[in-house]
């Protein structure tokens, strides 16, 4: 991660593919485009990898979140459950279609609770977002065992978890939607831009005409389409999806480089006293993407990660004091700072934030670093930054 470390040929022919025929649109002017459809093989790619009936290309991983849930019908006054820990699209998503946050703890596994997520359902919960952070999933079964409970719909987003599977069913594919975010530093890149599948009829469809103005896509005259409801403009580029087309026939390749880096490290670390693996739910295959683990409390883990920096091992991550992916910095959110006006029952639900007890997850993510797998290192490379990882953690926790 990413795969923008390893752009070679295939990327540059597919892309040649769009230039030569001239046409950067994904829709429309058929006779001019030699017949390339990158955008639709692209999608045909994604159902198949991901063991999905259908697959919508969308301009990024957050407008696939946000076309995912208004395809499901979710919107004004409707609360949606995310975690604590997760970039802030979750609920940029959210409230973009005007529905309501609801940020509630993780556990050991660095994603949502299942008994925090059942104690936050009201009567106006519609669905429920588990974020498969740093390559690991949720409790897949557990919260589908809610869902199921209370009528909700489950949404995946697995935006950083693209290549890892739960129960045997690709990551994205277990819920009633899953979402993917191909940006510059995903697994897989097309530079910007996102998908939604689904093994549900309407919801594709649904998803199919919002993501496009509301166009219902019928016939070849793109004038003369219909526009069975209102949608907004999240297409993705012809461009875009040809470098996407050429990523995703690579991802088996660059799991298996992640998997083996992965490994390298995390068997340096295995026997460290101290040293404790986030939790991976039975049944689940990471995409190796992050080796996350957790020291024995937060001022160890910051005099880690900041020995890390001061030695040459980049790409290590103390999320606990960052200002994207973790709630204690998203002032913004926490103030309803907007630049138009929210209503008044977004302003109340968020105004609860400041009142909840999130200690349970500051347990977990101030005792946390997560260290980035990269694609371009070296099976030697990998081997002398997990020794050097190793050999900083044991001298700091013998002190």
């Amino acid at each position: 991660m990413p795969g923008f470390e390893l752009f070679g040929e295939e990327e540059k022919k597919q892309v040649q593919d769009v230039l030569d025929s001239g046409i950067l649109m994904r829709y429309g002017f058929d006779g001019m485009r030699n017949n390339h459809w990158k955008a639709k093989e692209l999608e045909k790619a994604i159902q198949n990898r991901m063991q999905s009936k259908h697959a919508q290309l969308v301009s990024s991983g957050t407008a696939a979140l946000t076309v995912a849930l208004a395809s499901a019908g979710i919107g004004v006054g409707d609360e949606v459950i995310m975690p604590t820990f997760t970039f802030v699209a979750s609920f940029e998503s959210i409230m973009a279609i005007g529905a309501i946050p609801v940020l509630v703890n993780i556990d050991d596994t660095l994603t949502l609770c299942p008994i925090s997520v059942e104690k936050a359902i009201t009567k106006k919960t519609k669905a429920i977002m588990p974020v498969h952070m740093c390559g690991s999933m949720a409790n897949l079964n557990a919260l589908k065992s809610i869902c199921t409970k209370h009528n909700l719909l489950l949404i995946e987003d697995a935006c950083q978890a693209i290549g890892g599977s739960y129960d045997g069913k690709p990551l994205g594919s277990y819920g009633d939607l899953g979402c993917f975010s191909f940006d510059f530093v995903k697994t897989i890149t097309s530079g910007e831009g996102g998908a939604v599948i689904t093994n549900n009829e309407k919801y594709y469809k649904n998803a199919d005409h919002y993501s496009d103005h509301g166009h219902d896509h019928f016939g070849n005259d793109r004038g003369a389409e219909s526009h069975p409801f209102l949608g907004y403009n999240y297409r993705i580029s012809e461009l875009h999806a040809a470098v996407g087309l050429a990523q995703i026939n690579r991802l088996d390749d660059f799991i298996a480089i992640q998997k083996r880096n992965y490994n390298i490290l995390k068997n340096a670390l295995q026997g460290v006293e101290g040293v404790i693996f986030r939790t991976v739910p039975e049944g689940g295959e990471e995409n190796y993407s992050f080796l996350s683990f957790y020291l024995p409390n937060e001022k160890l883990a910051q005099k880690i990660h900041k020995a890390f920096s001061e030695n040459g091992l980049d790409a290590c991550f103390y999320w606990f004091n960052n200002n994207w992916h973790y709630y204690r910095k998203w002032q913004h959110l926490i103030n309803a700072t907007s630049l138009g006006n929210l209503s008044d029952e977004t302003k109340s639900k968020l105004q609860e934030i400041k009142q909840k007890d999130f200690s349970q997850s500051d347990s977990w993510v101030s005792r946390n670093i997560s260290c980035l797998i990269k694609l371009g290192w070296t099976e030697n490379e990998m081997t002398k930054r997990a020794n050097k990882a190793k050999k900083i953690i044991e001298h700091i926790l013998a002190q």
